[in-house]
C-alpha cells in the first residue's frame, strides 16, 4: 500500500486527478463527505487530505510515503526528503512586495514581513541586507499599510490582492510549482511502485505542456 499526502484545496484536486489517470483511482475520494483517509485497497493506494503546509511533514517523518506539495514549502523548511519531479501546475512566485512609493535606498535596516521566515532570510543575506523580520501568519499585505513592515516576502499567483491594496511586486525571488516528493526509508523498501507512479505523472507533466 502506497500512502499518498495530498494538499488540501484545489491543488490537491488537481494532483488527484492526475494520479487517477495514472491508473490510481480511488472513487471515496470524490464522494461530499468529511472523511480525511481514503483508500483502494485494490490499486494499492491509500489518499490523505493534510494542510498544504503540512504535506512535507508527513512524508518526512514517513507517516506518507510520497506527497506533493509547493516548491516554496522545500525552501522554508528544508525537510529531510527527495523531489522526485516538478508537477507543473500550481505555478506562482515568491516575491518581494510593497507600496507602490516605496523605494528601499539601504540607509536603514529594511522590516520584512513575512510566514517565510527562511526564506526571506537567506534572500537578504545573498545581497547583504540588514533586515528586521515580523513573523505573520495571514494578511501579511495588511502590515506595509498600516506601517509594520516596509516590505513583505510573500506568494504571488495573479497580483490581484497586491494591486487591490496598492501594493506592487518590488523583486521575484524564485518560480513556486508543485513538486512530488518521497520520504527517503519508503523510496528505498517501495523503489518500484514509488518510481512507477513518478513515471506515469512525468508523462503527464510532458503531455500537458
Amino acid at each position: 500500500m502506497i500512502n499518498v499526502a495530498l494538499p488540501k484545496g484545489r491543488l490537491g484536486e488537481k494532483v488527484y486527478k492526475m494520479f487517477a489517470l495514472c491508473g490510481y483511482e480511488c472513487p471515496s475520494i470524490l464522494e461530499n463527505n468529511r472523511k480525511l483517509i481514503f483508500e483502494n485497497e485494490e490499486k494499492g493506494v491509500r489518499y490523505f487530505w493534510v494542510k498544504p503546509s503540512d504535506v512535507s511533514i508527513y512524508v518526512e517523518r514517513g507517516a506518507a510515503d510520497i506527497g506533493v506539495c509547493g516548491k516554496d514549502i522545500l525552501l522554508e523548511y528544508e525537510p529531510d526528503v527527495y523531489e522526485l519531479l516538478d508537477l507543473n501546475i500550481g505555478k506562482c512566485r515568491m516575491a518581494v512586495a510593497g507600496k507602490k512609493d516605496f523605494y528601499d535606498d539601504n540607509t536603514q535596516t529594511l522590516k520584512v514581513a513575512t510566514k517565510f521566515v527562511n526564506v526571506a532570510k537567506k534572500y537578504y543575506s545573498g545581497k547583504c541586507r540588514d533586515i528586521d523580520i515580523i513573523k505573520l501568519n495571514g494578511s501579511i499585505e495588511i502590515a506595509p499599510i498600516l506601517g509594520l513592515s516596509d516590505v513583505i516576502v510573500d506568494i504571488v499567483e495573479t497580483g490581484t490582492t497586491l494591486k487591490e491594496n496598492n501594493l506592487e511586486v518590488k523583486e521575484e525571488i524564485f518560480p513556486i510549482s508543485a513538486r512530488l516528493i518521497a520520504n527517503k526509508s519508503s523510496f528505498k523498501f517501495k523503489t518500484e511502485e514509488i518510481e512507477k507512479i513518478a513515471e506515469f505523472l512525468a508523462e503527464q507533466v510532458k503531455d500537458n505542456d
